[in-house]
């Protein structure tokens, strides 16, 4: 009735101890599996399942249930702060070969799959592509981990291979969302009315809902959402910083996710898209209000503002991370079939299926050095001239240098196929859909899939740290070279 009101109780000690555990192992389970392993979402996995219905059970079912949907925010957050943080002019400048490799990274895993799957497996054609495309995404958050970690002494995020990899994973990412909107679909397909059901409109609604936004959403912000917000709105902003920064971020995120639910894509893309409206939207003139070199001079200065990813970081980067993210994660555990995991035939195929699914991701860095290859850097040569002892010694180490040039690229190469080889929550996400949601994907497939996603997630880092060791190798044996050059010069 409207006059009711929820009883309040205090919670048990138990109730209150089994909260604080899990919250407790949530952050070590995180802290110790990215140490080991590079994949903290793994330790988080673990405790989902060891807290939720695969193995012990220790939290009530509401809670598991209230967990999943905070987590799923917790998500929302994780792809929106991607729109927010991604470079738009790196992603323009390297946009074809980004675009190659991501094509590469869906389409291998799906052929690939259906290779292994339909043909040797003999799973069903449905249930193998909704595998596949689980296994086409990309984990954005061992990505960036990778960036971070690849180089000490360069920021890998301004180079070339660093923008045409997150170029590439935020496109199979995409593009992995837009299928799950697609997979969520097709339960109709098995339903009470199958027969009437439009099984073009089933697959093309979130293509076409998907593409509209895609397209509209740049072209309606270049041309009147931008112009608009510079000449009447953003210098307002620098009144009120953070408060209105929070209140704009809030309007826009609840307005792209409402748009594509409603329009039969996934909220997901939606968040995206609008995380990548707000990062267009203020001016970049240097003397607009949003151009700042730091947080503190936009809450300092008063005719400038905080950036809107300032405004993230300060109120709700660390809900996000420690709260939201861990939960969303922990969800997932609770999903997953633990026990019946181990069995012989079940494991056999599961790693079998994860090495191939590593050669479809490690292939992606093949176009670093194709790319070179295709485009050569094209060189002007000048009048000759005699060149004193020096002179020599510089032409000779560019010589030694350019012959390991396409070393290097294939180097740049292996750094990049490892570091998509890790899947994450989009893989998991599709592939949960796909069970729980359609009767296409079986026990056996879903257990395949789970492993394969899960010894990705593991061996990715593994491998993208032994690719940095190389290059570091490799770096130090180039230098070594160079000093023993100079010293026989110099003798």
């Amino acid at each position: 009735m409207a006059g009711g009101f929820l009883a309040y109780h205090e919670p048990g000690i138990v109730e209150i101890l089994i909260i604080i555990s899990f919250f407790f192992f949530l952050s070590l389970a995180e802290y110790v599996s990215a140490k080991i392993i590079r994949a903290g979402i793994i330790g988080q996995i673990a405790v989902g399942i060891i807290y939720g219905k695969p193995l012990a059970n220790i939290l009530e079912m509401p809670w598991q249930e209230t967990f999943l949907a905070v987590g799923y925010v917790g998500l929302i957050l994780i792809i929106f702060e991607g729109g927010l943080t991604v470079r738009l002019d790196l992603m323009k400048q390297n946009f074809l070969v980004s675009c190659l490799g991501a094509a590469t990274g869906v389409c291998f895993p799906i052929g690939l799959s259906y290779l292994l799957l339909y043909l040797g497996y003999g799973y069903g054609a449905v249930e193998t592509f909704i595998i596949g495309a689980a296994l086409s995404a990309t984990s954005l958050g061992t990505t960036f981990a990778v960036i971070s970690s690849a180089a000490k002494s360069i920021d890998l995020s301004q180079t070339k291979v660093g923008s045409i990899l997150v170029s590439a994973a935020v496109i199979d990412d995409v593009v992995g969302l837009v299928l799950s909107s697609i997979i969520s679909q097709l339960r109709e397909l098995s339903g009470p009315g199958a027969g009437d059901v439009n099984l073009g409109w089933i697959i093309g609604r979130p293509i076409v809902a998907s593409f509209a936004m895609a397209v509209l959403t740049p072209i309606l912000t270049k041309w009147f959402f931008a112009p608009v917000f510079r000449r009447w709105i953003e210098h307002s902003f620098a009144k009120y910083d953070h408060i209105s920064n929070f209140i704009l971020m809030v309007l826009v995120l609840s307005a792209f996710i409402s748009i594509a639910a409603y329009a039969g894509t996934s909220v997901l893309f939606g968040a995206f898209l609008a995380g990548t409206f707000l990062t267009y939207l203020p001016s970049k003139h240097p003397e607009g209000p949003f151009v700042v070199l730091n947080r503190e001079e936009g809450e300092r200065e008063a005719n400038k503002s905080p950036t809107f990813v300032h405004t993230f970081e300060c109120y709700l980067l660390d809900v996000q991370k420690y709260l939201m993210e861990p939960l969303f994660f922990a969800s997932i555990g609770f999903a997953i079939p633990f026990v019946s995991l181990w069995t012989g035939e079940r494991i056999w195929k599961g790693i079998l299926y994860t090495l191939l699914m590593m050669f479809a991701k490690f292939v992606v860095g093949v176009w670093v050095p194709l790319w070179k290859f295709l485009t050569p850097s094209k060189t002007k040569q000048g009048p000759k001239e005699k060149v004193n002892l020096r002179e020599q010694a510089d032409n000779s180490t560019e010589v030694e240098k350019s012959k390991h040039g396409y070393g290097a690229a294939s180097l740049a190469g292996l750094l990049l196929g490892s570091a998509m080889v890790a899947r994450g929550e989009i893989g998991l996400l599709i592939i949960e859909i796909g069970y729980n949601e359609t009767p296409y994907v079986t026990e056996e497939g879903f257990i395949t899939a789970i492993w394969a996603i899960l010894l990705n997630t593991i061996v990715g880092p593994v491998v993208a740290l032994a690719s940095r060791s190389v290059g570091q190798i490799r770096e130090c044996k180039v230098k070594y070279n160079e000093q023993q050059l100079d010293q026989n010069h110099v003798q």
